[in-house]
């Protein structure tokens, strides 16, 4: 079976620094895999460059048997990509309620008003939050609004989701029981994909393989 995400030989470089360098790896439909580096690493650049918020100064990056990046160019833009993600400062919109954020990304897909109820309803509930709709962020704790950051993204259904470090902000506690309840929704979902931290434990627990990024290069 083809893999969903296929990266090959991918490199970019910020300024005089090489983010990314060499970089190829798949991940095959399904898989939650995670990349565990230090800060600085180049993690963040490559899952920017997957996302299509980066173009690639070399390499190719397929998505789904389609080739996205290739050749310093851009093939298809990020919103075509299906790609979802959850950023390390969640970047959760300070005056729109929760139920709002959500309309608001249905509402740029061009998804019918009409079907935009069920979805909101669906993704709430999964991530227990729906009880929150009518709130706003600064009302909600640190692990509502990592749930709500998630639901966000899950309302798109993406084919491929990746987490920027989202619990390295919340308390060992909170962050044990939220990493627990990751994984748990991702396998329940079955929905593939890519987890970047620098905490071991983090990897452990939502991964079924872990890579290891060092200096902008991948190893296993």
């Amino acid at each position: 079976m083809t893999p969903l995400l296929c990266v090959k030989n991918v490199a970019k470089r910020l300024g005089s620094h090489q983010a990314v360098d060499g970089v190829t790896f798949d991940v095959a439909r399904g898989e939650a895999m995670a990349i565990l580096g230090a800060s600085g690493s180049g993690k963040t650049t490559l899952l920017r460059l997957i996302a299509g918020l980066e173009t690639p100064d070399h390499g190719e990056i397929w998505l789904d048997g389609t080739r996205v990046a290739a050749h310093g160019r851009t093939l298809k833009a990020p919103h075509e990509r299906r790609v979802g993600f959850v950023f390390q400062d969640l970047a959760l919109w300070p005056h729109m309620t929760v139920q709002q954020q959500l309309e608001f990304v249905l509402g740029s897909m061009n998804v019918a008003r009409s079907a935009q109820a069920a979805r909101i309803t669906d993704a709430l509930t999964l991530v227990r939050i729906d009880r929150l709709a009518r709130r706003y962020p600064h009302e909600l704790s640190g692990g509502e609004q990592q749930r709500v950051a998630l639901a966000r993204t899950l309302v798109a259904q993406p084919r491929l989701i990746l987490f920027d470090e989202p619990l390295a902000s919340l308390d060992p506690e909170l962050r044990a029981h939220l990493r627990q309840e990751l994984k748990s929704l991702q396998r329940s979902l079955g929905v593939t994909s890519i987890y970047v931290t620098h905490d071991r434990d983090d990897a452990a627990v939502v991964a079924d393989r872990i890579l290891h990024m060092k200096a902008g290069e991948i190893s296993v």
